[in-house]
């Protein structure tokens, strides 16, 4: 079954104007559905396919001749050298939409169209599902525990599968080889060590050097791994805000995961009832709710414009979204009921920043939506794209 994707205008806005288009993501995000979902007509190849890829690496020119149509040429960051011959190729034909590329790795991929496919391309980055793509779907389970417990990745739900196992093949079949082919590792059991690690780690400051000394390995190794997570869409370095309202600030950006089932299986949650009372949970929820708004930013082909701030003496605003010409604070708790509380970071930075403050948001494990004199608070289940997260974005105030 194939779940409509947020995705798909902005992806055939990009075919309309651009001879090529690069889908990339995490694996297993639903790339190769979407695109040819998007294009029917387009003629598919997958260099997963090992003849196909020896035939694009041993004879480009040939490989690219053959193609008459509109094609789409899937996992391309296996043949990063065809990105040079592509470009000859598009120039002749100065058709928009001919070529639909996909890839799952940062690396290679996007420094082959920076430097051969530059003004040529477009670049649409897919997540796993967004909260507000289940929910149409019918697919989304109402309570927040299973909601965290299950991710979002499509083949869950495309195929009605259970989450933790899916999630331990998914790191030995994929995660892992990946790492294979883009750094050396010795001992798979130590980077899966790390994987956990980093797993408790969503949601706080990125200490590398902490990371490096409980995992038994070097802070250049450890900044490695996480590089190389980074460009896998497995994890998401939020940086700090960095205007400092005459506060000494925090410079360390925090680590997220984009998935919490990944998250959840990496830490050894069983089921969603553990999630009720496990220590994680307030992290899990966060590490969530940043996630679906880096999803609609991701589906709408935009750069992300959120941070967060903290200051040396423990004041922090979970999120800041940048509009521009202010800010908008966010802060997230999981409880489900409101506390005032909850207001204080919020009401601490809105006086400090003053006029470049914007609205300011909570979104919290409720089910209730309020609109006070003192912000919006938003439940958890509202996070959808055209109610909740679209406006939270583009609008100014």
């Amino acid at each position: 079954m194939y779940i409509p994707r947020h995705a798909e205008p902005r992806l055939k806005y990009f075919a309309s104007g651009y001879p090529v288009v690069v889908v990339t993501g995490p694996r297993q995000s639903g790339k190769s559905a979407l695109v040819r979902h998007a294009f029917p007509a387009h003629h598919y190849v997958s260099l997963e396919d090992l003849d196909q890829r020896e035939f694009a690496e041993s004879d480009p020119r040939g490989f690219l001749s053959q193609f008459t149509e509109d094609v789409i040429l899937d996992e391309t960051q296996h043949c990063p050298a065809l990105f040079s011959y592509l470009q000859t190729h598009v120039d002749e034909r100065q058709r928009p939409g001919e070529f639909i590329l996909t890839g799952s790795q940062q690396f290679g991929l996007l420094s082959g169209i920076t430097q051969s496919l530059a003004g040529r391309a477009a670049l649409l980055t897919l997540p796993p599902l967004a909260y507000g793509e289940l929910q149409v779907a019918r697919k989304a389970a109402s309570k927040l525990d299973r909601v965290l417990f299950d991710g979002a990745f499509p083949p869950i739900f495309n195929r009605g599968l259970e989450p933790h196992p899916w999630y331990g093949n998914y790191v030995r079949t994929y995660l892992e080889r990946d790492v294979r082919q883009l750094i050396k590792v010795q001992d798979l059991r130590m980077f899966q060590r790390f994987l956990r690690l980093c797993a408790g780690r969503t949601g706080q400051l990125l200490n590398l050097s902490s990371l490096a000394s409980d995992c038994g390995i070097t802070h250049n190794t450890a900044k490695a791994w996480i590089s190389v997570l980074e460009a896998s869409y497995i994890v998401h370095l939020l940086p700090p805000h960095h205007q400092n309202f005459n506060k000494r600030l925090v410079k360390t950006p925090k680590l997220y995961f984009l998935d919490t089932g990944l998250a959840t299986w990496l830490l050894g949650i069983q089921n969603a009832e553990q999630m009720t009372t496990h220590v994680q949970r307030s992290a899990l929820f966060e590490t969530w709710v940043i996630s679906e708004l880096l999803k609609a930013h991701y589906n709408a082909g935009e750069a992300s414009n959120l941070c967060f701030w903290r200051d040396r003496s423990g004041h922090e605003v979970d999120l800041l979204i940048d509009h521009g010409t202010h800010l908008s604070p966010l802060e997230i708790k999981s409880g489900q009921t409101i506390n005032r509380d909850y207001f204080k970071g919020l009401d601490f930075w809105r006086k400090l920043a003053g006029k470049p403050a914007g609205r300011a948001w909570l979104v919290y494990g409720g089910d209730t939506r309020q609109t006070r004199s003192d912000g919006t608070i938003l439940p958890w289940n509202k996070i959808d794209r055209k109610q909740i997260v679209m406006p939270i974005i583009q609008k100014s105030r």
